[in-house]
């Protein structure tokens, strides 16, 4: 280790500007898994894959991010943080250009999942920032940089269909290539080096993940609650825009309007955190969960499916899984301060293949058994959280969790 290169906790000011600048790049960062996701039923037919595996682009491009999150994340902890991530932005940056550019369904395929896989410099960028941030900032340093990321998340679907539907849905991968190439330079120049001083290898980093896994069960708790969260966030998000273009007849920028209203969900997050840190993570989880089950019942209002019902529902959900997500994250990191990256690498990577799953069979779930089968399954993930919590909420050892 090169000395030089070690940034000491706090030795770079976290200004206002800086705070700033890292959220614009982790929320610009994180919307490349989400932009295919409203425009699904326009790539699919353009490249040639059938409406039922159409899900898979959303899917897949999830399972990348989950994988990077195992095993790329953890790299932060052994190699130049800055470097790792201008490798990954590069990286991002050709997936994007040859998502844009090729006709061919399995190249289309692949390519989704290194979009997802070279996403995850925003998990090392977060901790960084933390790093850098005196200890009497941290909070709100870290804060700040996690509601542009929430942005990020909850825009990049109205931006993808407004440019999809006045440029074509190729466009949108460009302007996300561009925008990394930019990101790329401005993290070259202003984020200082820092070589971790860590001394175990690679392996054994990754092997003291299950060690974590098998030691937490507030961890293992956690993981699978917000995981079914998440499964149904993403099958809600994959299959609203078929529902809303095959039997509401609104335009893709139509659709961007309708996606907006996810961003109600994000007061969630400081409602949630004044929650916990009020003693109540147990009864915000509890309702978190209650109406996650119970979301879909706006939506389904026979015969019609109202647009409005839709709308209730999808903020409704996005309050709801904002909530959990939050509760969870503390409830997490408060396990073990020395760990909590890999903690983290650990619990958004079960987020994200619920995720995956979700979106995967959304589909095929709604050409099979249209909208009412969405509901169903919807209903299903959180309720099976819920009676999870229910049942473990019994045992004194892990009743906060």
């Amino acid at each position: 280790m090169n000395p030089a290169n070690q940034v000491p906790h706090g030795a770079t000011t976290m200004t206002k500007g800086m705070v700033l600048l890292f959220a614009f790049c982790c929320g610009a960062i994180v919307a490349n898994i989400y932009y295919a996701q409203p425009i699904i039923g326009l790539i699919a037919p353009d490249i040639g894959l059938t409406s039922t595996m159409a899900s898979l682009i959303v899917s897949l491009t999830q399972i990348g991010y989950a994988l990077g999150l195992f095993f790329l994340v953890p790299l932060g902890d052994l190699l130049e943080n800055r470097r790792l991530m201008i490798i990954t932005t590069v990286v991002a940056i050709a997936s994007l250009l040859g998502a844009a550019f090729t006709d061919q369904p399995n190249v289309f395929l692949l390519i989704s999942l290194l979009v997802g896989f070279s996403s995850v410099s925003v998990q090392i960028l977060i901790p960084l920032a933390a790093h850098l941030a005196p200890e009497e900032s941290r909070g709100r340093v870290v804060g700040g940089i996690m509601g542009g990321l929430l942005l990020g998340i909850l825009l990049a679907r109205p931006v993808s269909s407004v440019v999809a539907d006045h440029f074509g849905w190729r466009a949108m991968f460009v302007i996300a290539a561009v925008l990394m190439a930019a990101i790329s330079i401005v993290l070259a120049q202003t984020i200082p080096k820092r070589q971790p001083d860590h001394s175990a290898s690679y392996g054994q980093l990754l092997g003291s993940l299950w060690t974590l896994l098998r030691q937490q069960p507030v961890l293992r708790q956690r993981a699978f609650y917000q995981g079914c969260m998440f499964a149904t966030f993403s099958l809600f998000w994959t299959a609203v825009p078929l529902e809303l273009a095959r039997n509401h007849g609104l335009s893709q920028t139509q659709i961007a309007i309708f996606a907006l209203v996810g961003a109600i969900g994000a007061i969630a997050a400081p409602i949630a955190g004044r929650l916990a840190d009020a003693g109540h993570t147990r009864v915000a989880s509890l309702l978190a969960l209650l109406f996650a089950s119970l979301s879909f019942l706006p939506a389904f209002i026979h015969p019609l499916y109202s647009v409005i019902g839709l709308a209730v529902t999808g903020v409704l959900l996005d309050f709801c899984v904002q909530m959990n997500m939050v509760l969870g994250q503390r409830a997490v990191y408060a396990l073990d301060a020395k760990s909590r990256s890999r903690l983290n690498a650990l619990y958004m990577t079960s987020i994200f293949i619920g995720g995956a799953f979700g979106s995967s069979v959304a589909s095929a779930v709604y050409e099979h058994g249209g909208w009412l089968w969405i509901v169903i399954v919807g209903s299903t993930f959180p309720l099976l959280a819920l009676l999870r919590f229910l049942s473990v909420s019994q045992k004194p050892s892990l009743a906060t969790a």
